[in-house]
C-alpha cells in the first residue's frame, strides 16, 4: 500500500476512535477536566528539554533552549490561564433578561501541527481542546512525526491514567498531505485547528469544516523618537525576539521602522547587542538564501543560525552575531528581506518624520502580513493612537514581539495561534483558546409578551 493510502486509512481509524471517545467524554465533571489539563502541563515539565532536543534533531529547525521555554510556555502559561476560565456549562447568566449561556464541546479537532513548532503547538492545542471537552487528533508535518507521536503520548498517557477515554487525544502516524486532508474533511471532523505553510492552510479552509486558521505574519516594529532615552532596552528587546529560537516565530519583528532623530544611535545599541548590519551586496546574497524563488522561503533555511545563513551568503561575521540586518528604502518583492522570513534576520528603514515612520510601517504589515501583529516602542499616547490604524489584530507596545504576542509579557491570552482576521481570510483575530473550541447555547425564556409585536409594529 503507498504512503497517500496508508495515511488516508489511517486518518479514518484515529477519528473514528476519537469520535467514540469524545461521547464517553461527554458529561465529564468540569473539575475533573481541569484536573486533568493541570496533570498534562505538569507532566510536560520535566520533559521539556527532552522534547525540545528532540524537535530539534528531528526537523533541523530553531535551538533547544529556546524550544525548551516554548514548551514550558505552552505547559505552564497556558494551563493557568485555562483554569481561571469556564468553558463547560453554565457561563453566564442574566436574570433580569432571563437569558443563559451554556458552553458544550465542538466534538473532533482537528489539529494540524508545523513543523517549526512541533513540540509546543501540540501541547497547546491538546490543553485547550481538552479543558473545551473535546477529542483532537494531531497532524504534525512529516518532519516532525516523531515529536509530534512522542508529545501526543506524554499527554495521553497522563489524561487516561487519570480517567479520560483512550483515544481521546491522538496522533497521526503515518502522515502524507491526503491522509491529512481525509482527517480534516471527515464526517465526524467537527472543527479544523490549522497551523502551518500557505499550502496546508488554504487546504484547511478548503476541507469544508470549520476552521480556525492563520495568517503570514510581516510584523513591522516602529521605533519612535520618545524612546531616545532607552535605546538599548529598545534594541535588547527586539533583537531578542528576533532571534528567539532563530525566528521562527511569525509574531517576532520582521522590519524596524526609526525614526532618523534615533536611528543612528538605535542601529548602535543593535550593533554593541549581536546585530550585524550588512552591506547591500551582502544583502542580496542573502535574499538569495533565504528565498527559493519568486514570493518563496527555502524551507531548507528556515529557523537557521546566522552563522549557517552567513556562511551560505559568504558572509564573514563578527563573534557573537545574534541576527542579520538588511537596510531598506522600499518595500516588495523586488526587496524580498522586506517580506516575511522565518529566520534571524530583519529589515531596517530609516523615517524622515513620525507620520512617514506611522506609514512605512502600514506599508510593511500590509505586505505579506495583513491582519498578524505590529509593534510600536513610543512614550507618545498620540503615536501609538495613530500607530493603531494599523490593520492587524495585535498592536504591541513597549515590549517584544514574540513575548507580548503569546501572551507572556501583556495581558493577552495565552495562546500559540494568533488569527489574523478576515484580513487574511482568518475567521477570527484573537488569540485562540479553548473558548473558541465551544458551541455555546442560550436558554432565553419569554421575557415580553409575545402578542406585543402587533401593538408596536402593527397587524
Amino acid at each position: 500500500m503507498d504512503k497517500d493510502l496508508k495515511s488516508i486509512a489511517s486518518a479514518r481509524r484515529t477519528v473514528e476512535r476519537a469520535w467514540e471517545a469524545y461521547n464517553k467524554f461527554l458529561g465529564t465533571d468540569p473539575k475533573l477536566i481541569d484536573e486533568i489539563v493541570d496533570a498534562m502541563a505538569r507532566a510536560i515539565e520535566p520533559e521539556a528539554e527532552r522534547l525540545a532536543v528532540l524537535a530539534v534533531e528531528e526537523t533541523g529547525y530553531g535551538n533547544v533552549p529556546d524550544k525548551r521555554v516554548k514548551n514550558l510556555f505552552n505547559a505552564l502559561s497556558v494551563a493557568d490561564y485555562l483554569r481561571e476560565i469556564t468553558t463547560l456549562g453554565v457561563l453566564w447568566r442574566d436574570d433580569a433578561a432571563k437569558i443563559a449561556a451554556i458552553g458544550v464541546p465542538m466534538g473532533v479537532v482537528a489539529a494540524l501541527i508545523p513543523v517549526t513548532n512541533p513540540n509546543s503547538t501540540i501541547i497547546y492545542k491538546v490543553l485547550s481542546a481538552v479543558k473545551a471537552g473535546n477529542a483532537i487528533v494531531c497532524a504534525p508535518h512529516p518532519r516532525g512525526l516523531k515529536s509530534g507521536i512522542e508529545t501526543v503520548k506524554i499527554l495521553a498517557d497522563v489524561a487516561e491514567s487519570m480517567g479520560a477515554p483512550k483515544g481521546l487525544i491522538q496522533c497521526l502516524e503515518e502522515v502524507t498531505l491526503e491522509g491529512t486532508a481525509e482527517l480534516m474533511r471527515h464526517k465526524r471532523t467537527s472543527v479544523v485547528m490549522a497551523t502551518g505553510g500557505p499550502a496546508m492552510v488554504k487546504a484547511a479552509y478548503s476541507s469544508g469544516k470549520p476552521t480556525l486558521a492563520v495568517g503570514a505574519g510581516n510584523v513591522p516594529c516602529y521605533v519612535h523618537k520618545s524612546k531616545a532615552h532607552m535605546l538599548g532596552e529598545v534594541a535588547e528587546q527586539i533583537i531578542t525576539s528576533k532571534c528567539f529560537d532563530y525566528g521562527t516565530a511569525c509574531v517576532s519583528e520582521q522590519a524596524v521602522v526609526a525614526d532618523k532623530e534615533i536611528a543612528r544611535e538605535l542601529r548602535q545599541e543593535m550593533k554593541m547587542r549581536g546585530a550585524y548590519f550588512c552591506t547591500p551586496q551582502e544583502a542580496d546574497r542573502l535574499a538569495k538564501v533565504i528565498f527559493s524563488g519568486k514570493h518563496a522561503m527555502n524551507p531548507s533555511n528556515v529557523g537557521q543560525s546566522p552563522e549557517s545563513l552567513a556562511r551560505q551568503a559568504s558572509i564573514s561575521l563578527p563573534p557573537n552575531t545574534r541576527c542579520l540586518v538588511s537596510e531598506e528604502s522600499e518595500i516588495g518583492w523586488h526587496r524580498p528581506l522586506t517580506a516575511e522570513k522565518l529566520n534571524p534576520v530583519l529589515a531596517f528603514f530609516e523615517a524622515p518624520t513620525s507620520e512617514e515612520g506611522v506609514n512605512i510601517a502600514e506599508r510593511i504589515a500590509k505586505f505579506e502580513g495583513w491582519g498578524h501583529s505590529s509593534i510600536i516602542h513610543s512614550d507618545d499616547p498620540s503615536v501609538v493612537a495613530e500607530f493603531s490604524r494599523i490593520p492587524t489584530g495585535r498592536i504591541l507596545v513597549n515590549t517584544p514581539g514574540i513575548l507580548g504576542g503569546m501572551g507572556y509579557s501583556t495581558d493577552l491570552e495565552p495562546s500559540f495561534m494568533l488569527g489574523t482576521g478576515t484580513w487574511s481570510g482568518s475567521i477570527t483575530s484573537d488569540n485562540v483558546t479553548a473558548l473558541h473550541l465551544i458551541n455555546i447555547k442560550r436558554v432565553a425564556y419569554e421575557n415580553r409578551p409575545w402578542r406585543d409585536i402587533y401593538e408596536d409594529y402593527g397587524a
